[in-house]
Parts: structure tokens; sequence; C-alpha cells
């Protein structure tokens, strides 16, 4: 009795800024939830959604996030990592995977004249400037590597002993440096605008955007909107039939392409409960749901349920973030900010995504290949959950272990039966057996782009640490406007800006939240971004050649400089 007492003391303890900044600087995982301090270490390589999504709300009050994305049961949950309180409002800190820089406890306090705030948040900023590139690695020693490779083009041209030339270098010099200003501005254009088009980061302003969406998130649970809609589930299972008996109808009179257009169908009608399972959006449980989601995703698609959430978890955190977000980093293919050109450092796959040969051979080609390119996305997917399985990046203890094999279980299930099954067993030729691999993975295709649309044409300026959840998800998603009729083709990505503010409201319960967060939207000021499939498309494909253009300024300037310095070389 006097242990519990003394830890339920411990719990109350008020805890100042500056020793939580401590703590953190000395290696602690610190996050603030609903005013308590919460010390995650312990539970950093167990957490189901990932240790990345976790990373990203050290030093932060994630008061919003985590009441998003889990559980009322998992929340109590969390009680047990609370090793303290706060008292008054939390100004957070730059996450350390961001770049943020913290001071111990132990060190020379001389910077406090300046406030713990500004000392803490040193390597605070807005926005990573375009031609800053990661040195060794490090995004927190970036250099301006095009502006020295400028530089270096002024020093070889300074070698001339012939006056003209040097000249005619000096003039190639001030044409290269203005095109490579005009690019370099366009992070502070961006800036500019979303300052200037949604609601102010000052404290007051954010603290009420904040409150007005908890109370937007308790209107809805009053209305019902959390609860699931299992007659419309009925149905489609009822589709999922369907499709999956006329894949094999077709398969067995052998009309294979048709075959394999049906089984496409199938996969893509799948993802969408997937999707819901994967936010404990169905049943609410965590065990329930999981299983249903491995059994969708694993044994019937072959893709990893427990890759999707790991990525999905930091996606849904870090919405349109360059460095962060693993749903926009797609280098060399797609480039959707012009910072990609600098080659950043993805703190989600722990590598550089480097602005090579081949990236300057296709990004000014990008909103071309778009659409060739996400036909394709499936077999990327394929990938990518292998090396989640195999790579140690699934979890081998706590309470998401067992999911591991029953992934694995459903790999091999689905090989046997997609794999053996039909492409082996069932396709008489190889010719065959490509034309339904092609049939139906291309078939899927519309999924991708449906996954894209909703961010590949919104903002990807990082406004910093002060924003407040709801502005950042509505200020990087775009909801696409559909009659009610064609919901069961969209499964519910058509709502992703209500979708990123509630995560696990039922798919089948978004079209009624929207009036509600159209209020929201108009009562706090920030734009509802409603736009047609049509008009969706066009804006991306537009953002997708504004990029393109800058990759080509960025490799004429390049072309410059490289045969000037051969030729003064000489």
């Amino acid at each position: 009795m006097a242990t519990n007492q003394l830890f339920k003391d411990r719990k109350e303890v008020v805890l100042s800024r500056r020793q939580i900044e401590g703590l953190i600087a000395s290696g602690r995982r610190i996050l603030i939830v609903q005013g308590k301090v919460l010390k995650v270490d312990a539970w950093l390589k167990y957490h189901p959604g990932g240790d990345k999504a976790i990373l990203h709300m050290i030093g932060r009050d994630a008061t919003d996030e985590v009441t998003a994305l889990h559980s009322a049961e998992a929340l109590l949950r969390m009680d047990s990592f609370q090793i303290g309180r706060i008292e008054g409002r939390w100004v957070n800190f730059l996450p350390p995977i961001q770049g943020g820089t913290f001071r111990n406890v132990e060190q020379d306090d001389e910077m406090t004249d300046r406030g713990s705030e500004s000392a803490s948040q040193t390597s605070s900023r807005s926005v990573s400037p375009i031609f800053e590139a990661a040195d060794d690695g490090d995004p927190t020693t970036r250099r301006r590597t095009i502006q020295k490779c400028y530089s270096a083009g002024r020093s070889s041209s300074s070698l001339s002993s012939v006056s003209s030339s040097e000249d005619a270098a000096q003039s190639q010099d001030d044409k290269l440096k203005l095109k490579l200003s005009a690019l370099d501005a366009r992070t502070q254009e961006e800036l500019d605008l979303d300052l200037t088009k949604y609601p102010p980061l000052d404290a007051a302003t954010q603290d009420e955007i904040a409150h007005k969406y908890r109370e937007l998130d308790t209107k809805i649970r009053a209305a019902g909107l959390y609860q699931c809609n299992y007659t419309a589930y009925a149905w489609e299972v009822a589709r999922y039939v369907l499709l999956f008996t006329l894949c094999l109808a077709f398969l067995r009179a052998g009309w294979y392409a048709t075959s394999g257009v049906f089984l496409g169908l199938f996969w893509h009608q799948l993802v969408f409960t997937a999707h819901d399972a994967g936010h404990m959006g169905i049943t609410h449980s965590f065990v329930v749901d999981t299983c249903i989601g491995i059994f969708i995703a694993d044994f019937m698609g072959g893709l990893s349920l427990g890759w999707w959430k790991r990525n999905h978890n930091v996606h849904h955190i870090v919405t349109n973030s360059p460095e962060h977000d693993p749903d926009i980093e797609h280098m060399p293919f797609f480039a959707i900010s012009h910072r990609f050109l600098s080659s950043l450092r993805s703190s989600y796959y722990e590598r550089l995504m480097p602005y090579d040969a081949f990236a300057r051979r296709t990004l000014p080609y990008q909103h071309y290949l778009y659409y060739p390119i996400l036909a394709l996305g499936r077999f990327n997917l394929y990938q990518l959950s292998w090396v989640y399985l195999l790579g140690g990046q699934a979890p081998r203890r706590g309470p998401a272990a067992w999911t591991l094999p029953l992934e694995l279980l459903g790999q091999l299930f689905f090989w046997t039966w997609f794999g053996y099954g039909i492409l082996y067993c069932s396709l008489p030729t190889p010719a065959a057996r490509l034309i339904f691999i092609l049939a139906s993975h291309l078939t899927t295709a519309p999924l991708h782009l449906q996954i894209t649309l909703s961010h590949f044409g919104m903002s990807t300026a990082d406004l910093g640490p002060a924003e407040s959840f709801p502005q950042k998800m509505l200020r990087t998603t775009m909801d696409v406007a559909c009659p009610p009729v064609l919901d069961f083709l969209h499964g519910g990505l058509q709502f992703q800006a209500i979708h990123h503010l509630f995560p696990r409201i039922p798919r089948h319960n978004l079209r009624a939240t929207q009036s509600l967060v159209a209020d929201f939207c108009h009562d706090t000021g920030i734009p509802y971004a409603l736009l047609g499939f049509v008009n969706g498309n066009k804006q991306v494909l537009g953002r997708m050649a504004e990029v393109g253009r800058h990759a080509a300024v960025l490799n004429a300037c390049q072309k410059e400089i490289a045969a000037k310095g051969v030729l003064h070389a000489h």
C-alpha cells in the first residue's frame, strides 16, 4: 500500500520545462499527454504503431495526436508511464528526430537570459532552405552545396588570364545567381502564403483552435459517429465475395485478362476495410481489428498490415513533411516539393534521398510519369512489406509480438493461393501469367491515385512546433467531392481531411461528419480544401509540373557551372 502511494505521489510531482528539457537531453523519451509527463523509453520498441510515431512527439504536447490515434483503453494504459505532470500551458520543443537541440541539467545555464524556450529551439526552423543538403547524413549540419558549387565555378573562372573570358564568366555567374536565388526564394514564398492563408501561430489562436477541435470531437461522439455501421460492412463483404467469384469464374473460362481485372478490383476494395481495421475503426478493439486487417491485407492481399501501420502512423503525425513523411518520399521518381532537390535525409527511412543523375532525368517529366508509375505501385508495396517483416522492423516482443508470426503465415497463405494456385497451376503459359499479373496489378492503380490525390497538391511547408494538430492536418490534406453513389469506389479516401482529424471514425460515417468539420473550419478560419476529382488531379499535376520546372532550371544551372569550369580550366 505504501509503495502504491509513493508511486502515486511521484506522478503528481510538477516538472518544470527546464527539468523536462534536461531529461530529453540525457536521452529520455518524454512527451506530454493531457498534462501528464510520460517517459516512454520502455515502450518505444513495443509500440504496435512503430517507434518513429513516438519519436516525432518527444518534447511536445501530444494530447490531440495521441487521442486521435488511440482507444480509450490505450490512453488509460499510458498512465503507467507517467513520471509527473505540468502546470500551465506547454510550449512545444522541436523533437530531436526533427533536429531539436536540448541542454543537460548539468550544463552551464549561460543561455538563461534568452529564455528557455528560445534556447531549446535553436534548431527550430520553419522550413529547410532549398539548397541545404545533408552533410554526412546529419540534417543539423547541412550546408549549401549548390552555393558551394556556384562559388567553385567562380573560382575556376578567375583562373582565366583572358579578361574577356572573365567578363563573360561574370555575366554567366550573374544569371546563375538569379536562377538559384529564385529557386531558393520559393521556400519563403510557400511559408508566406500559408501564414497569410491560415490562422496566425500565436498561442491564443492555436489554443482556441485546439479547444474547438476537442469540442467537435465530443460532439461527434455524442452523435454516435464513432459507432460502426455493421450493415454497411455486410454489403462490403457481399461485394468482395462477388468480385472474387467473378475472378475465379473467368479464370476457369480461360478469360485470363478479365479474371485478372476482377482480382484487381477485389484487392482495390479490400484495402479500404484493411485501412479501417488498421485504425481500429471497425470494432475499436486492437486485437480484433488487427486480426481483421491481417486477414485482409496479408492473407488475401499479400501486403503487410504491420508495415502499413508503422508507415501510416508517422504520415498522420508529420503529414506532408518532406524530411519525415514517408508517404511523400518517392525520390527519384516523384518530388512534390522543391526541397527534395537538395537531397534531403529521410528520418523515416534513415537514409539520404539523393537528387542524383537518375532524378535529374526523371523529375522534369514527373507530371507525365505520374499515372504510369502509379500503375505499378502495388509491386513496391510487396517490397516494403517484406522489408518490414524480415528486416527487423516488426515488434518481436510486447503486446503486438503475436502479429509477426501471423503476418508471416498470411504471406505464406497468399503466395500459396495466388502464386502457386493461380499463377502456376491455373494459367497455362508464361504469356498468360504475365497478362494476368499485369491486368490484376494495373487495375489497382486508382487506389494509389486516391492515396496521393489528397496530399500531393497540398502544402509541404513546415510552420514549426507552434502549429496545432487540427490546423496542420487541414493545411496539408484535401477532400475530394463526389456523389454518395460513388462512395464505394472511393472507400472513404475522398474524405482524407476529415479522416486525418478523426482517424478512428468508421469510413461509412465520414460523409455525415463532413458538415460538422466544415462548420469547424468556418468557425476557426481554417480553409477547408474541397475539390472535385478532376480539379484535384489538375492541382496535383500542376504542383508536379512546377517542381519539375525547378528541377529543369537547377539542371541547367549545374550544366552551365560544369561547362564553365571545364572551359576555364583550359
